[in-house]
């Protein structure tokens, strides 16, 4: 029996696409939050960022689980992310948490998303699947670290039981965003070999067709 195709509406309406579209919703209040600066306003920033990151899971676990994975959630899932990602960090340079290597860092990893985003879509219309590699995953992890770290901002007092040290959130984030830098570098290398590498394979796989073709076209040699 044939499976019913799903319209876009009733995809929109899914649970899954719906936990994505609530993160996007987010992301303004997550920003409201921390423009209020004070340590408390941040702590709820934080922890309705952790929000997000609890959504992205669990919407992408949903769809899997309910055989409801569709074509409007691979389009929105990774758009709230980069969303996500990218107006936090813009926004933490707008209010001034980061020194000038880390708005040079923030400028960086925004043009890579773009630039990446572009090649993955210019990719599709190829007809070349470009997956995400560990690079990119490592890239993505450090980013939510650090951006959660720099969301929090204030120092901490830290209690070993043995040993007591104050932990300056921000300068951690700093250092993990640095590190994240580095992989969005390395990563963008890696896409690019691979897009290189696909539409190449793709010209030599055409190229032999018409080779094909033409020779079982042409008339036989006596």
């Amino acid at each position: 029996m044939a499976t019913k195709r799903r319209t876009i509406r009733e995809d929109a309406i899914n649970l899954p696409n719906l936990l994505t579209m609530a993160r996007i919703v987010m992301i303004p209040a997550v920003l409201w939050l921390m423009a209020d600066g004070t340590p408390k306003a941040n702590f709820w920033a934080a922890m309705l960022y952790i929000g997000t990151a609890v959504t992205d899971f669990l919407d992408g676990w949903l769809a899997r689980r309910m055989g409801l994975i569709s074509v409007l959630g691979k389009f929105l899932d990774p758009l709230a992310d980069k969303l996500l990602v990218m107006a936090t960090l813009v926004f933490l340079a707008y209010l001034g948490r980061l020194p000038l290597l880390g708005v040079v860092a923030v400028i960086v990893m925004v043009g890579r998303e773009l630039s990446i985003t572009a090649l993955r879509t210019i990719a599709m219309s190829e007809g070349v699947v470009m997956a995400a590699g560990q690079g990119g995953k490592d890239k993505t992890a450090l980013q939510m670290v650090a951006i959660l770290m720099l969301i929090v901002y204030h120092p901490y007092e830290v209690d070993f039981f043995v040993y007591q040290t104050t932990v300056d959130l921000a300068e951690v984030g700093l250092v993990i965003l640095y590190m994240s830098v580095f992989f969005a570098i390395t990563s963008a290398g890696e896409y690019i070999k691979l897009f290189v590498e696909a539409v190449e394979a793709k010209e030599k796989r055409l190229a032999e067709e018409d080779e094909a073709a033409t020779a079982s076209t042409s008339p036989q040699a006596s």
